[in-house]
Order: C-alpha cells, then structure tokens, then sequence
C-alpha cells in the first residue's frame, strides 16, 4: 500500500548518487525545473522519492479536490513555457469545465528550436517530474490517459521515459487505482519522426491520431476540442516540471519568485559563441546581461 509513511520512509532510506551537487550555490540561478539534474539517478525511482517525488501526487489525491488543485495553479500564475505563455491553470480550468467521457493530457515534448534543450535535459535527467505532473493534471481536470510526445531524434530521453512509466507501473503511481485512491491514469509515448510543424499543438494531435502533422484551423481551443474532439491538455516538459513543486509549497511561494506578473523560474541554454555555454534556470526578469555574463 502506498501511503505517506511509504513515500517518508523510502525519503529517509535513500541516498541521491551526487549529493555534493545539492551543495553548490549560485549567485543567479533557482532550481525547479532543473532540481534534480544531475543530482540523481534518473533511473532510480527511491531516488526520485528521496527528493520529494511522489509526495504531491500523494498530497493531491489524499487531500484535495480538484478544484483545490486547479486554484493552486491558476494562483501560482504558471504560465506555459513552451513559447505562448498561456496561463496553466485558465487551460486545466476550461478542460474541467466540460463534463464529458474522456479527456486527455498531453506533454509537448517536440523541442525543435535549433540550440534548444531544456525539455531534453529534464526528460534524461529528471522524468519522473514529468509523469508526476501528468497524472495530477489527469486527477485535477477527470482525465484517465495520457500521451508524451517525444522527439525520436531524443533516444536517451526516450529510453528514460520508458523505463521510468515501466517503474511509476510497477510501483503503482501509474495504472488503476493510484495510492488507492480509485483514480486510474496511463501514460502512453508517441514519437515524433522530427517534423518541426509538429510542435504545434494541433498538428502534434494530428499525428498522434496518425494523421498527416499539418496544423487544424483553430475554431475551437483544444481544451474544448482537442485529441480525437476531446477536452486536451497541452503543456510542455518545463510547465510540467514546475507542478508538483507548486502543490507541495503552494501558489504564493512560487510567486515569491520572478516578477510580479511572471513569476518562477526559466531554464535557458546557452550556445554559440559564448565562454560558458550550458543550461541555466533563473528567476523570470533576469536580463540576458545577467545570464550570458
């Protein structure tokens, strides 16, 4: 059975493989989406739990409803980082809204921007963040399926995802009757053949239904109408990372960071020509003076 002292006694049993890289500071950066790149075993779920994993999961079918949920979010003000900045919670709010037999979660992870990896670095690194997320999203908007769309030209991202919905399955985060709650949520992969159009939601719908990629004319939003016509949530891999840290510290800790209308963090990578090239996640309104220098 997996209950709380479950989840706090896997916390207290399990060591992170690079501890020494929670002790590093930085003067710039804020770690959420990043928080456990690098620092754990992606293949290692006890890892995972040992930094918080699964606990908001937890939190979210033990102690919430789903509006609680949805109001946590829209209250964070998380808003999409996937380019549109579309506030997350406006989007789990419409799908909830439409009482009907089916909906479904979508994770855009087709990161197709020249330069681009963050999405990667998170879904090698740290998948289990993803999978969370999905299934309270599932939870907040009555959803039981799921699908991630992965870039194919990804393969590491792609096995770690496959190993880590196989371990969420067998540890039951993942399948009927999560937590014994009575929710049931399965997550599925669909991979990209590196169509860049397919980046965009409706054409990334197409696909998945085995269509040609080619975006829909947009009469309706895909929270009303979306995968096969149903209510569908689309968010991206860093929205998504951002989600279960938000439940577990609540909406006014993540708008203690950033700015005022844009709070929390952003992951960019910096390439070209530049000295120090890599991944950084700073608070929203950091210049780009800051970040490159």
């Amino acid at each position: 059975m997996i209950n709380l002292e479950y989840l706090e006694n896997i916390k207290e049993n399990t060591k992170v493989s690079h501890p020494e890289k929670l002790e590093k500071t930085d003067d710039i950066q804020v770690k959420i989406a990043l928080r456990n790149c690098g620092v754990i075993d992606p293949r290692s779920i006890d890892e995972y739990i040992a930094r918080g994993g699964y606990f908001a999961l937890h939190k979210a079918l033990s102690e919430m409803d789903r509006k609680e949920i949805i109001e946590i979010i829209s209250n964070s003000m998380l808003r999409g980082r996937g380019g549109a900045g579309f506030p997350t919670g406006k989007k789990w709010q419409t799908a909830y809204d439409y009482d009907v037999d089916k909906k479904y979660i979508i994770c855009n992870a087709d990161e197709g921007d020249p330069g681009a990896y963050m999405d990667r670095s998170i879904l090698e690194n740290d998948p289990h963040s993803v999978l969370e997320a999905m299934a309270i999203a599932g939870y907040a908007i009555g959803s039981d399926e799921g699908f991630i769309y992965v870039r194919a030209e990804y393969p590491k991202a792609v096995e770690s995802l496959k190993y880590a919905i196989k371990d969420a399955e067998e540890k039951g985060f993942l399948g009927k009757n999560i937590m014994d709650s009575g929710f049931n949520f399965t997550i599925e992969l669909r991979l990209g053949s590196g169509a860049f159009v397919c980046g965009e939601s409706t054409a990334l719908m197409e696909s998945i239904e085995g269509k040609r990629g080619m975006p829909r004319v947009k009469i309706h939003r895909t929270a009303f109408r979306g995968l096969w016509q149903k209510p569908t949530v689309i968010n991206n891999v860093e929205t998504l990372a951002n989600v279960a840290q938000i439940i577990l510290k609540g909406a006014d800790w993540y708008r203690s960071i950033g700015t005022e209308k844009s709070p929390g963090t952003k992951v960019f990578s910096l390439v070209g020509d530049v000295k120090n090239s890599g991944l950084i996640e700073v608070p929203m309104g950091t210049t780009l003076r800051e970040i490159i220098y």
